[in-house]
């Protein structure tokens, strides 16, 4: 029951997330896309950009601090690296970023998460 109710904050967190960025000028052009490597929870373009986006959602704003690091984010890469040449065209830039949402509290962005 636990991991359901965590599966759907997860959901719900994506969806927001989604918005958000389409709010801001991203078409997405894909959700939570499986790889045998791992998922991308979006995957969002902007101009010759486009943007693996790992999504953290919690209760609360102050535990955002602590929801992404380097494990998850070394995850996120492999499985971007299994799939970008489908989304991004010669010239393109692609890059990893991070969007943490909390209730009642403005998105944080970080833009380019992962430099290996």
């Amino acid at each position: 029951m636990k991991r359901q109710r965590a599966e759907q904050q997860g959901r719900e967190g994506e969806r927001r997330a989604a918005l958000w960025l389409q709010a801001q000028g991203w078409r997405i052009l894909d959700r939570r896309r499986k790889t045998p490597l791992g998922e991308i929870d979006l995957i969002a373009k902007r101009g010759a950009i486009v943007a693996f986006v790992e999504v953290k959602w919690r209760r609360k704003a102050e535990d955002l601090d602590h929801a992404i690091d380097e494990y998850r984010l070394r995850r996120v890469a492999a499985a971007v690296e299994a799939v970008a040449h489908e989304y991004a065209a010669n010239g393109e830039d692609i890059r990893i970023d991070v969007l943490l949402l909390a209730p009642r509290s403005l998105p944080r962005h970080i833009v380019n998460a992962w430099q290996p």
